[in-house]
C-alpha cells in the first residue's frame, strides 16, 4: 500500500451513559474541528442509555461536515425499519450517515423480545449479512430523483415506480419497497466489526469500512489483506474497502520515550489494543503504521472522551497535518466522499424491476 495513500481517522464517542444530547454535538464538533472522517456511537439492548442511532439524528443539525455512524442490532430488528432509520439518518445529516453492524448474543437481550432463544454467533454474523444485503436493496429500491416535493404547489410527485426486493433470509423475508426515497449517499456507509469470526466474513462481502483489533503493524496487514482477499473472493473489488484499526487510547499520560525496539511510542498493552501515552506518541504510531500499509486509517475510542479528544484534535492530528499526513479540510460533503467512496448507481436503475 501506498505511503501516499489517504490517511482516515474516525473516534467512538462512548462512555458512560449521557442523557443531555448537547454532550454528544460538542464532543462530535470537536472531531469535526479536526476534520475527522466520522464519529461513532455504540449501542446494544444490554446496557442502559438513550438509543445511538436516535442522539445522531439531534447531532446532525448540530454539525455540518463529520460523518456520524451509530451501531444498529440487526438481531431481534427488523430490516426494513433498519432501512428507513439509517436512509432517514442519512437525509437529515444531508448524506453523512453510516451505520454500524451489530449483533445480540445474550439471552437477556433475547428475553427482552421474547421472539426466539438466543442463537450462535455464526447465525447471528449470518442473519447480519443478509440484513446487510436486503438494507441495501432497499436503498436502491426507488430510484434517484423519483420523488419531488414542489414547494410553490406544495404537491408532492412520485416519479418512479418504487422497486420491491422479494428478499428471502434464513430467518426473515422483505418484499419491501421501502417508504424512505432513496438516501443522498445512494447507499449510506456500511462498518463492520471484522477484527475475527464469524464477523469477518460478513465483514469482506457487505463492508464499507472495516474495523480490525491488531497489536502490531504486522498483524494489521496479514489482518487487512484477509480481508481484501476474501472481499475479492465475493466479486468485489477491494480497493473499494477501507480498513481502519480500532484502538481504544488513554491520553492522559505524557509523551514516553521510545522503548527498546520500537521505532517511537510505547508499546500497545498486551491484553488487547490499548495505547497509553501522549498526542505526540499516538501521530508517531499513525504515521508509522500507515506509512507501513497496515491499514488506511484508525477508529480511535478515547478513555475519558473530552478529555482525550481534545488531545487528538489539537496534538495529534493537528501534527499530523503538520506532516502533511492527514487532511486540513474536508474534501466533500458527504462521508463517502470523506472515505473516498464513490456513490453507488441503483441496482434496479436500469433493470426495469426486480432483480
Amino acid at each position: 500500500m501506498s505511503a501516499t495513500r489517504p490517511l482516515h481517522l474516525a473516534v467512538a464517542l462512548d462512555g458512560p451513559a449521557q442523557y443531555d444530547a448537547t454532550y454528544y454535538v460538542d464532543l462530535a464538533r470537536i472531531a469535526e474541528r479536526g476534520t475527522l472522517d466520522f464519529v461513532t456511537l455504540g449501542d446494544s439492548f444490554a446496557r442502559p442509555g438513550l438509543d445511538a442511532l436516535a442522539v445522531l439524528s439531534r447531532v446532525a443539525p448540530g454539525t455540518e461536515r463529520i460523518g456520524l455512524v451509530p451501531t444498529v442490532t440487526t438481531t431481534h430488528t427488523e430490516p426494513l425499519h433498519v432501512s428507513a432509520s439509517v436512509a432517514t439518518l442519512d437525509w437529515v445529516s444531508r448524506g453523512r450517515a453510516g451505520w454500524m453492524v451489530g449483533v445480540s448474543a445474550t439471552a437477556a437481550e433475547a428475553r427482552l423480545f421474547g421472539r426466539r432463544p438466543a442463537a450462535p454467533p455464526g447465525d447471528l454474523w449470518r442473519e447480519a449479512g443478509e440484513v446487510a444485503d436486503v438494507v441495501a436493496r432497499l436503498w436502491d429500491g426507488r430510484e434517484d430523483d423519483a420523488e419531488v416535493h414542489d414547494t410553490s404547489t406544495d404537491r408532492f410527485v412520485d416519479r418512479g415506480e418504487p422497486h420491491h426486493v422479494d428478499f428471502r433470509g434464513s430467518t426473515f423475508s422483505v418484499r419491501g419497497p421501502s417508504f424512505v426515497p432513496r438516501p443522498p449517499q445512494g447507499r449510506p456507509v456500511t462498518v463492520v466489526d471484522g477484527s475475527a469470526g464469524p464477523g469477518r466474513e460478513t465483514a469482506a462481502r457487505y463492508a464499507d469500512v472495516v474495523l480490525l483489533r491488531a497489536q502490531t503493524p504486522e498483524q494489521a496487514a496479514g489482518h487487512r489483506a484477509d480481508i481484501r482477499r476474501r472481499a475479492a473472493a465475493h466479486g468485489r473489488d477491494p480497493d473499494t474497502l477501507r480498513v481502519l484499526v480500532s484502538l481504544v487510547v488513554d491520553l492522559g499520560a505524557g509523551e514516553s520515550a521510545p522503548e527498546p525496539g520500537l521505532a517511537a511510542g510505547p508499546p500497545l498493552a498486551g491484553g488487547g489494543p490499548h495505547f497509553s501515552g501522549g498526542p505526540v506518541d499516538l501521530a508517531g504510531l499513525i504515521t508509522r503504521w500507515h506509512g507501513e500499509g497496515a491499514a488506511d486509517g484508525f477508529h480511535l475510542a478515547p478513555i475519558a472522551p473530552h478529555r482525550d479528544l481534545e488531545r487528538i484534535v489539537n496534538g495529534t492530528v493537528a501534527l499530523l497535518q503538520h506532516r502533511s499526513c492527514f487532511r486540513t479540510f474536508y474534501p466533500g460533503g458527504t462521508l463517502r466522499e470523506h472515505l473516498g467512496l464513490a456513490r453507488p448507481a441503483g441496482r434496479y436503475a436500469h433493470a426495469g424491476g426486480a432483480a
